[in-house]
């Protein structure tokens, strides 16, 4: 990977909806050139998908909470990655060290519909206790 190819990377990153002849005019390549670059970036696993980032707040999801959770034994990273994707609500999932094993991020319309989130999110098998905190107010 090279200059470029950092400075197409960056390019997607900010806006995956741009055009190879976009990202082309900023790194004096031309489109097919991009598109051949970024179909190796893809092929090599640098490059591993597009996705539409989505402002939950619009959906009207403006209660948020941070979710620790502590799983039996042998729980491993893939199952609770499996389990967090099943739930719309959970819209990001990190293996941590300390006394949790995971953490979630919970994002839900209101106080509601985050217990009957969070009462999901417990109810899998491998969940042996949660602790939650609420977010007042977003700093950045």
């Amino acid at each position: 990977m090279d200059e470029i190819d950092r400075r197409i990377v960056a390019a997607l990153m900010n806006d995956a909806r741009q055009s190879f002849a976009t990202i082309g005019a900023s790194v004096a390549l031309s489109a097919p050139a991009v598109k051949r670059r970024v179909d190796r970036l893809r092929a090599a696993g640098i490059i591993t998908g597009f996705t539409a980032v989505v402002d939950p707040s619009r959906l009207g999801w403006t209660t948020e909470a941070f979710v620790e959770l502590f799983c039996t034994g042998r729980t491993n990273p893939d199952q609770i990655q499996q389990a967090a994707r099943k739930h719309p609500e959970v819209t990001a999932a990190c293996t941590v060290t300390g006394e949790a094993d995971a953490i979630v991020q919970l994002r839900a319309k209101d106080m509601a519909h985050l217990e009957q989130a969070l009462e999901r999110l417990r109810a899998e098998p491998f969940v042996t206790r949660t602790k939650s905190v609420v977010v007042l107010s977003r700093l950045t």
